[in-house]
């Protein structure tokens, strides 16, 4: 298995990472966060037309570039190091992937609106009464002459006061817990004026991102509104969960790699007892088994990737084993990281701080440890 990049990914690793550090300082982008608009337009306008990364994944004929899982991992770690909010994982891997493996003339049209920068996605699936299987749905949709009558409620909607679009997972057939009988439908949204029959809430996550909650009341939208077969969607939905599930490890990647680099830094220059902490053996060693967390992190993330195009068990056997990796990892190196800076670890002017906030929210994107260690258990069994 090759690791390498080639020069094509190599270039589009040093043209993210440039741009970021040029034009995404920390305190601007936590403000921008923050604030009421709660990101950055201008920077996702940059992300189409100067960089290109959100037709980088895209195929073609919808005017993308038709690049692979590889070139999603080298955006995602570069979006990482610099603690990106803008919705890249939701829109362009979630969002773009669910759309173009639907296919049909609306979802061609969305995806090339989000190739321009004009279109956002959110995928409304988990629900209040959801279990530990994620395709434990309820939300109905229901025919009514040429309409479907959506109902039902959604939590945790991800990037939802950010979204253009909806993707809305409901049951067309069915019991709560079958895979079969899910269906896929687009609507459009406005989060400053919902449609008709839907109510949303939002907030914001500890690691400044975005999300909410909503509930569907006889939302009726028109049949064209379906994508792909009814009843067939959870094969679709399952494979997208898994690109984001990757992506967001690959994310992680780049954080941890920003932190270990930031904590190594800062033993360097902070001094005790007359000389710099990182002369302390002890201290030596912790950042090593640091280290070695952000290695085994890194193997586990590009085995996900490489395998994401594999067979069903073979991708979810890769993708659960990277996000376990991630999910112990994360925390070793962010409480550790936060542990040696000392009080400075939680102010909001280090990274550090916001860097372990997000890597305690990826634990649990896409399926906690617990979720995935079943799922991993599941996919070897003879």
């Amino acid at each position: 298995m090759d690791f390498t990049l080639t020069d094509e990914q190599s270039m589009l690793r040093d043209a993210v990472r440039s741009y970021l550090a040029g034009r995404y300082p920390l305190v601007e982008s936590r403000s921008a966060a923050r604030s009421e608009a709660g990101w950055q337009p201008a920077v996702w306008e940059a992300f189409a037309s100067d960089l290109g990364i959100l037709a980088a994944t895209v195929p073609e004929s919808v005017g993308g570039l038709g690049g692979g899982p590889e070139e999603m991992m080298v955006i995602t770690e570069e979006l990482g190091r610099a603690l990106v909010v803008e919705p890249y994982t939701g829109t362009v891997v979630v969002g773009a992937g669910l759309l173009g493996r639907a296919g049909g003339p609306r979802a061609e049209q969305v995806c090339a609106a989000i190739v321009a920068g004009d279109a956002r996605i959110a995928l409304a699936l988990t629900e209040p009464e959801s279990g530990r299987e994620p395709w434990d749905v309820q939300a109905t949709a229901i025919r009514d002459g040429g309409d479907y009558v959506l109902t039902g409620a959604k939590i945790v909607v991800a990037d939802l006061p950010l979204a253009t679009h909806l993707l809305v997972v409901a049951r067309t057939a069915g019991d709560r817990l079958d895979r079969d009988g899910l269906s896929l439908f687009l609507l459009e949204f406005d989060p400053q004026a919902p449609p008709a029959g839907i109510d949303a809430r939002y907030f914001r996550t500890i690691d400044d991102h975005h999300t909410g909650d909503l509930v569907l009341t006889d939302v009726r939208v028109p049949a064209a509104a379906l994508l792909g077969t009814e009843g067939r969607a959870w094969e679709l939905v399952e494979r997208s969960l898994d690109d984001g599930a990757a992506a967001v490890c690959s994310e992680a990647v780049g954080i941890m790699r920003r932190v270990l680099e930031d904590t190594v830094e800062y033993t360097r220059n902070r001094r005790q007892f007359g000389v710099p902490i990182g002369s302390f053996q002890v201290l030596q060693h912790r950042m090593v088994d640091m280290a070695l967390e952000v290695e085994q992190s890194v193997a586990a993330t590009y085995l996900a990737v490489l395998n994401l195009d594999a067979e069903p068990r073979l991708r979810r056997r890769a993708v659960s084993a990277a996000k376990i990796t991630i999910a112990r990892a994360a925390r070793f190196v962010g409480q550790n990281a936060v542990q040696l800076h000392g009080g400075m670890g939680l102010t909001e002017e280090l990274a550090i701080g916001h860097c372990f906030k997000r890597l305690t929210a990826i634990e649990t994107e896409f399926g906690s440890a617990t979720d995935h260690l079943r799922r991993y258990a599941e996919a070897t069994r003879s």
